[in-house]
């Protein structure tokens, strides 16, 4: 009878768990971008790893649910880069990492965020191109990356986000020609300019990426 009396305690005990390391997940993905960014200010005092729910942490917000749907760190003195652990953040509507000095490239990453409706990271030091797996963000409504060093052309799978409705890329290094498909019939120029993109395409003609 121990093993049989052993097993109705061990199952208990587990289903008890469960939540936890579900919840835990999401405060590791948490805790390595914490590893990767310098904090002078200590806005991230709070973050301890210790603990089982992220959910109490400061600039963290949580659903009923205490999965992480929102992470504001926005002007905060930040820097260092962002990691593929972002991704792991599955319930995630909110992603405001404005005005840092945060640098490095956008992770690919970032479009396993299926829930994400505002991705906000204007005003930092990212590089490199705008990944196309941001094209899988059918929830995505504002896509602000204003004010960075990116190069390359705007990935033409954007235009397959039929809920965005602010995309704002001026101020970067970016090349070749805009879209107008989808969405980016009713962006203004004024998301686009100071770059080096060459206007509008032109419809029914496969765009060249002149310069890039």
């Amino acid at each position: 009878m121990a093993p049989l009396s052993f097993f109705y305690v061990l199952v208990p005990f587990l289903l008890f768990l469960t939540p936890a390391l579900s919840t835990n997940s999401e405060g590791n993905a948490l805790h390595a971008l914490r590893s990767r960014l310098s904090d002078p200010t200590n806005v991230l005092q709070s973050w301890d790893p210790t603990l089982v729910n992220p959910c109490t942490w400061f600039h963290v917000t949580c659903d009923s649910n205490s999965h992480v749907i929102r992470l504001d760190l926005g002007n905060s003195n930040i820097s260092g880069t962002l990691g593929s652990e972002l991704g792991e953040l599955k319930h995630l509507q909110y992603l405001e990492l404005y005005r840092n000095e945060i640098g490095g490239k956008i992770p690919k990453a970032l479009g396993k965020l299926k829930n994400l409706v505002s991705m906000d990271l204007y005003e930092n030091r990212f590089e490199g191109e705008i990944p196309k797996s941001l094209s899988k963000l059918k929830s995505l409504r504002f896509l602000r990356l204003s004010n960075n060093k990116l190069t390359g052309s705007i990935p033409r799978e954007l235009t397959n986000l039929s809920n965005l409705k602010v995309f704002d890329v001026s101020n970067n290094n970016l090349c070749g020609t805009v879209p107008v498909d989808g969405p980016f019939a009713t962006f203004p120029m004024e998301s686009f300019e100071n770059n080096r993109l060459n206007g509008p395409e032109l419809k029914g003609l496969v765009p060249y990426d002149f310069g890039c």
